[in-house]
């Protein structure tokens, strides 16, 4: 997640932060106005739960974006650490091999060198 999308991420989880303040307070405005000596008036808690549903579904709506933008954030993705080790691990191998071939070399070159000395004895 790059530092532009993480800041707007944090922005909308701000925005549900306030959200989630202002249906806390439409919650107790309903409380307030059930308990009012009056009695309540509809209009008033009719507003505010149209309101508070609206909300909550936008709440909702937003975390479930926010949940699965992180589940599909993958920071390792572009590391390149395990194609790097791979290639020092075969670049090892290769240079045992080679040192294989030239401790072969020399012992072919050895047994060359004796065939000619013992050829020249003879």
């Amino acid at each position: 997640m790059d530092s532009q999308s993480q800041n707007t991420s944090l922005q909308r989880l701000q925005n549900v932060e306030k959200r989630i303040v202002r249906v806390l307070e439409l919650a107790g405005g309903v409380m307030d106005e059930m308990a009012n000596p009056s009695g309540p008036r509809k209009d008033l808690i009719n507003s505010h739960c149209s309101e508070f549903m609206q909300l909550i579904k936008d709440i909702q709506v937003t975390l479930r974006e926010e949940i699965k933008s992180a589940c599909e954030y993958r920071p390792f993705e572009k590391c390149d650490y395990v194609p790097r080790i791979s290639n020092e691990i075969c670049c090892k191998k290769l240079e045992y091999v080679i040192s294989q071939f030239d401790g072969m070399k020399q012992t072919i070159e050895g047994y060359h060198a004796a065939a000619l000395d013992h050829m020249a004895l003879d």
